[in-house]
């Protein structure tokens, strides 16, 4: 039986045992990111023991050590328990995840921090090394695998994932304090003609510590060898897929070359040529606004900026203001949504300047070359008169045909003018490469 079965096969054991537990937490109303803060606070806990047993204890007091191992234990517990009530209780989220594992990471450095202050401040100073070497083997362990999941690739081979931590930390702290009680904290092995004693009992705790920094350093460079096979075979899979890509584009070409000018021919001979329809004809046209003047379309979506007269309370035109423009977003149902304010300043908003009694000179915030003339008609209404091919009309609208680019530096093919010749009432259209 292989380690990963062994493995899963406790796992579900446990899951066995701590379920009604789990279903019990989740009639209280705890949720995952509860239950993954209480254990975070946990291990808080254990970090103010060993603090507390490194200020007030002395070296041969070791009941501290066993005192923060019962605490591991007991927040790791809750370090199952999280996932459990997730998934029992159909609670489980992407941000759930995330914080879980953003948590456990704090938790576990945390628990270093407390376990590397009571080794130096009673004098443990190689085994305070190892600690922090442990440490540093946790995070590798935790972040190869994240780095790798986040290229695409599973990674979760090991011996020290962090169950096995947890687990080994915590008995080896429990046995460490239960030992102290009957062999005392102080006590010291020496092997004839060794100058120095090669046990103590501080021992039981530190030298799974040291085994736990070597392996799990080890399981970090064991999963980045792992992951760098399985993304050299993505990379061989992509690259193998691109050429493969090439070949039918190739071959299509070919045929391409080939067929065309017969498809040509045939059509030609019995076919009548389709009529081109213009991508801006298909775009809906805004109906029931009462004082508009225009209307402002482009690619690469439907939504519409209109342009309405804006008149005072008093019913008259507002003179600093004549002019209010706003979405109709048919995106999202057609509703009507005001412009933000970079949209105002940077794009589709109107630089207006009064020129005389029921005059105004218009032009775009974002393109100021074309002049725009709010003017009222000898009809008593307001039109909006522009230059469309050289000829005096009445604006209706404008479409905007954009290509890529950027919202601040986009890509503009050309500019449609679509309006009114006021001489003749024909349509007139224009197009303006900017």
């Amino acid at each position: 039986m292989s380690n990963k079965t062994v493995r899963d096969s406790l796992q579900q054991g446990i899951y066995k045992v701590i379920n009604p537990f789990v279903r019990f937490l989740i009639k209280l109303g705890l949720t995952p990111n509860a239950v993954t803060t209480i254990g975070l606070i946990l291990n808080i806990g254990v970090a103010i023991i060993f603090i507390i047993g490194a200020e007030k204890g002395n070296r041969g007091d070791l009941s501290y050590v066993g005192w923060a191992g019962a605490l591991v234990l007991f927040a790791g517990l809750f370090d199952m328990l999280d996932g459990q009530v997730a998934r029992l209780g159909k609670m489980s989220t992407t941000f759930g995840a995330m914080y879980d594992s953003v948590l456990d990471r704090y938790s576990e450095m945390i628990m270093f921090l407390g376990i590397c202050y009571y080794l130096i401040s009673h004098h443990y100073f190689l085994s305070s090394l190892f600690a922090f070497i442990a440490m540093i083997g946790s995070m590798m362990v935790s972040y190869t695998r994240a780095r790798a999941e986040g290229l695409g690739v599973e990674c979760k081979g090991g011996l020290m994932q962090r169950p096995e931590r947890v687990v080994l930390v915590g008995i080896s702290a429990i046995a460490c304090g239960v030992s102290s009680h009957f062999i005392s904290g102080d006590y010291k092995l020496f092997v004839p003609g060794i100058s120095f004693h090669v046990f103590e009992t501080m021992t039981i705790f530190t030298m799974p510590i040291a085994i736990m920094a070597v392996l799990a350093n080890i399981t970090a460079v064991r999963r980045l060898r792992d992951s760098k096979r399985a993304l050299d075979e993505k990379d061989r899979e992509k690259e193998h897929s691109h050429k493969r890509a090439a070949a039918i584009v190739a071959l299509l070409i070919g045929l391409a070359s080939i067929l065309i000018p017969a498809a040509k021919t045939y059509a030609k001979d019995r076919i009548p040529a389709p009529s081109v329809i213009n991508e801006v004809d298909t775009f809906p046209v805004p109906k029931g606004i009462k004082d508009m003047m225009f209307y402002v379309q482009r690619t690469p979506n439907t939504n519409t900026i209109a342009y309405e007269l804006n008149f005072t309370k008093a019913g008259a035109l507002d003179e600093e203001n004549p002019i209010h423009p706003f979405w109709i977003r048919y995106q999202e149902g057609g509703m009507r949504k005001e412009l933000n304010y970079i949209q105002k300043k940077f794009a589709y908003g109107l630089h207006v300047n009064k020129l005389n009694l029921n005059d105004y000179e218009v032009r775009f915030v974002s393109y100021a070359k074309h002049a725009m003339h709010l003017k009222k008609a000898t009809d008593g209404k307001y039109y909006m008169f522009t230059d469309i091919g050289k000829k005096m009309s009445v604006l209706k609208r404008i479409y905007i045909k954009i290509d890529g680019g950027t919202f601040w530096s986009p890509n503009v093919l050309y500019i449609e003018l679509k309006g009114t010749d006021v001489t003749t009432g024909k349509e007139n259209i224009e197009r303006i490469k900017p």
